[in-house]
């Protein structure tokens, strides 16, 4: 699996992004597409992750504060999950935030992905909420 970040909101990595999040959240979720693309887009660094050249997965970061980034939006296409291939986007956010020297992420799981996060390290912060019509809870991780 290749990886690209990228904060350029016109190239072709970016739009590949919107195009597997559209295809997760907004057909096979149904979440409204006004919120799916929202005003955090130009301030977030945008990873995508290509299986031999095809895009198939997908998040979004921001920088919450000086030691935290926040990550967002997390998609892998249907027919790549169960390989294992969220695991890999999530171990190259955590590389990416070592790199610029962060020692905390902070996410807004979906409460059926919880035991996925848990099994990453994440751990339940408070009580559930609801976003988009979807039960989720606050989690973080404290990276070395």
């Amino acid at each position: 699996m290749e990886f690209i970040w990228t904060t350029d909101l016109s190239s072709n990595n970016y739009k590949d992004a919107v195009k597997i999040r559209n295809k997760v959240f907004v057909e096979e979720q149904l979440v409204p597409p006004e919120l799916e693309i929202d005003d955090l887009e130009d301030q977030t660094q945008h990873v995508i992750g290509y299986l031999e050249n095809k895009a198939v997965s997908t998040a979004r970061i921001y920088k919450k504060n000086t030691s935290t980034f926040k990550i967002q939006r997390v998609a892998v296409l249907m027919d790549f999950r169960k390989m294992n291939l969220g695991h890999e986007l999530m171990l190259e956010i955590e590389r990416f935030a070592r790199t610029k020297k962060f020692n905390t992420l902070m996410l807004d799981a979906q409460d059926h992905a919880l035991t996925f996060y848990e099994k990453l390290g994440y751990q339940v912060e408070g009580e559930g909420f609801m976003d988009a019509g979807i039960p989720h809870h606050l989690m973080s991780k404290k990276l070395d």
